[in-house]
């Protein structure tokens, strides 16, 4: 079952964001990676998540190389041994594990293909709660309407990303769900900044004691201008409205309570 995102799951047409570049399509239950073989992570990633068929499963998969694409366009186990570098799902291994008790857990499983994967800062990984209970904010949040929400990640693949045993560890990631409200397409933006937790300035990565990872609600125009993505429909269906029309206009979050899910509220 490698069926790979649905752009009609929200019932309107919502396909992939579009690289400029040169990617490696690869289609997983329920999922799809859009990967960057110079860079050896992601370019974005789409997941389409049934709020209403999710099932609470325990944790099961192993961390393995994709067979499909060659090892050296992945960024596989020898990026995050012995050292403070976490193996972070880009697609959460929960989001694709609803329906079918099977399915759901060979779509939880194929979240551990190293494809999914990108390099985070231990502290920005284990402590970073906010960033995970986005997507669940969301998911409540669309209850009301379809149930259902689609939602694309991935590490901002900047140019001056330090480097790192053959790679780039991005310094920032994005993300954006969509959902299906009462007047239609609706999106929001977040990014995630992990830059004080990461220093591989003496060839050996670091994190600063004092480090932080930074959150943000952001205009969906910024994450296609940072990203150079394709962004299709989902800028003007942004939640901050106005605010996303113009630079600027990131919004530090501390807590859910401070996240922007109806264009009244931007």
């Amino acid at each position: 079952m490698a069926d790979g995102y649905d752009p009609g799951f929200l019932l309107t047409a919502l396909p992939l964001p579009v690289a400029a570049g040169t990617t490696r399509r690869l289609d997983y239950p329920r999922f799809t990676v859009l990967l960057d073989p110079r860079r050896r992570l992601a370019v974005a990633t789409g997941v389409n998540i049934d709020g209403a068929r999710l099932l609470d499963l325990a944790r099961a998969g192993e961390w393995r190389l994709d067979p499909r694409i060659d090892d050296d366009e992945q960024t596989g186990p020898a990026v995050y041994a012995d050292n403070s570098l976490d193996r972070g799902h880009l697609v959460r291994r929960r989001d694709p594990g609803w329906g079918d008790v099977a399915d759901a857990r060979a779509a939880m499983a194929a979240t551990f293909f190293y494809t999914n994967a990108a390099p985070q800062a231990a502290g920005f990984n284990q402590s970073k709660d906010l960033w995970l209970g986005l997507e669940d904010h969301v998911l409540a949040y669309a209850e009301s309407t379809s149930q259902r929400i689609s939602v694309f990640t991935a590490p901002v693949l900047a140019d001056d990303d330090p480097p790192y045993r053959g790679i780039r560890i991005p310094l920032r990631f994005w993300k954006i769900a969509a959902w299906l409200g009462p007047d239609g397409l609706a999106t929001a933006g977040f990014v995630l900044d992990q830059t004080e937790l990461v220093d591989t300035s003496e060839g050996l990565l670091a994190a600063s004691p004092l480090g932080a990872f930074r959150t943000f609600q952001v205009p969906v125009a910024e994450i296609a201008a940072v990203t150079g993505l394709d962004l299709g429909r989902m800028p003007e269906a942004d939640v901050l409205g106005r605010r996303a029309a113009r630079p600027g206009g990131w919004r530090t979050l501390a807590t859910t309570d401070d996240i922007v899910l109806r264009a009244a509220d931007a």
